[in-house]
């Protein structure tokens, strides 16, 4: 059975190009992880409901007549800890978290039902409704309740949960380039940025260091094999 959740917070999202599981195990899915707000009751107690339908529904196709005494579920607390230890992101804070995924491309549609074309509209920080179902599963010893993904609809525009810096952060201020110049005393200062803390750098004509003093070779006379004294005559 699919539900259709109430507006969440999209994040990992991989609608448009399935990707391929950690560890390059697996086929590659289409995913999207849903961060719901707390608040939004209505929808996280019909998830609860559907991934209790989904286990007893597997009790006995799945299960083989006996419930796991641990089940691996897609839904988590944002407020809480990640299944290896670590904290949530702070986009997560007072949000339930759950990741759906398919095979299949998903169906993606803007507010108006019109399918949407371009993968930039969709991205990690806008706000989106899903059609979702949930199954139970056995697969190599991890047992559990898994949820697909069946369609997404974009609801509005967010910040984007990225890493990316805009072309200001990246380009200018200390990063700003400085355009190539003749430097005094010949030579040629190539364009440069001037990194935080050092200054520009600038090309220098090159010089030949000066070679230190050598010393005299003494010659010495092949007929006596007695070196040579200035002002001398060889073979005297």
């Amino acid at each position: 059975m699919s539900i259709t959740t109430g507006k969440a917070r999209a994040s990992y999202v991989h609608v448009f190009q399935p990707q391929a599981p950690l560890g390059g195990t697996g086929d590659p899915k289409y995913s999207v992880t849903l961060l719901i707000p707390k608040s939004d009751v209505a929808t996280i107690n019909l998830i609860y409901a559907e991934i209790e339908r989904a286990k007893q529904e597997g009790l006995q196709r799945v299960f083989n007549g006996v419930m796991p005494a641990v089940l691996a579920l897609p839904v988590y607390d944002g407020d809480g800890k990640r299944p290896n230890g670590e904290d949530f992101g702070e986009e997560c804070r007072g949000h339930m978290v759950l990741r759906a995924s398919s095979k299949e491309q998903p169906s993606v549609v803007d507010a108006g039902i019109q399918p949407i074309l371009n993968p930039a509209d969709v991205y990690s920080g806008c706000y989106i409704r899903a059609s979702i179902s949930f199954y139970a599963y056995n697969q190599a010893g991890n047992r559990g309740v898994g949820c697909g993904l069946n369609a997404v609809q974009k609801i509005c525009d967010g910040e984007p949960l990225t890493a990316r810096v805009t072309p200001q952060e990246a380009f200018g201020g200390k990063n700003a380039y400085q355009e190539a110049g003749q430097i005094p005393g010949g030579g040629y200062a190539y364009g440069t940025y001037a990194a935080q803390g050092t200054a520009p750098y600038a090309a220098q004509p090159y010089t030949q260091p000066a070679l230190p003093p050598q010393p005299a070779v003494q010659q010495i006379d092949p007929i006596t094999g007695r070196p040579i004294l200035p002002g001398g005559v060889m073979g005297l």
